[in-house]
């Protein structure tokens, strides 16, 4: 028997367990530390506020040029979500944002990284933020109609990804087009 779920209810779904797994406690100093075979990641708080906002848009309208909640292009979507959850500015286009934090190669990437794409020939063109364990959420396209995750190993992303950026987070600078 398949069941469906509705876009509104996959996203709250997501939504409700990305926030508990990145709202687990550290561990006390009474506890065991974890068998080295599987370490806990970490993920600081500004960057949790960053993927917990950028999920709970998952199944908003994609819209060419769209920066709001009514349509979202993929720069549009990241900026939007870094200036919400982490009163941060960036520039307006992928290429542009591509231009400012420090590279990281794919497999550098940590959650709340960007990961940016050459889907139009040689220049960037796209951009989404990395969750962890290969997926990223984006504005995708027009043909798929909405904000997604998807995985870095995919074929179509897999052999067009162009690089990773870091972003400062600490007292949030703004980032002016380069």
């Amino acid at each position: 028997m398949v069941m469906k779920i509705s876009p509104r209810l996959s996203q709250g779904l997501l939504f409700l367990l990305l926030s508990g797994l990145l709202a687990l406690p550290c561990r006390s100093e009474d506890t065991p530390p974890a068998p080295p075979s599987t370490p806990a990641p970490e993920v600081a708080s500004p960057v949790r506020n960053i993927l917990i906002y950028a999920l709970s848009q998952v199944g908003a309208s994609y819209r060419y040029g769209g920066n709001n909640t009514q349509g979202f292009d993929c720069s549009g979507f990241v900026r939007y979500v870094f200036s919400k959850a982490a009163d941060l500015t960036l520039p307006h286009s992928s290429r542009d944002m591509s231009h400012v934090g420090q590279e990281v190669t794919q497999s550098q990437l940590q959650p709340g990284d960007l990961v940016f794409f050459r889907t139009q020939h040689q220049k960037i063109s796209h951009v989404g933020i990395y969750l962890g364990n290969q997926q990223f959420v984006h504005a995708s396209s027009t043909k798929t109609g909405s904000v997604m995750v998807s995985n870095l190993t995919e074929r179509y992303w897999a052999r067009r990804f162009a690089t990773g950026k870091r972003l400062t987070l600490d007292d949030p600078p703004a980032y002016p087009a380069p």
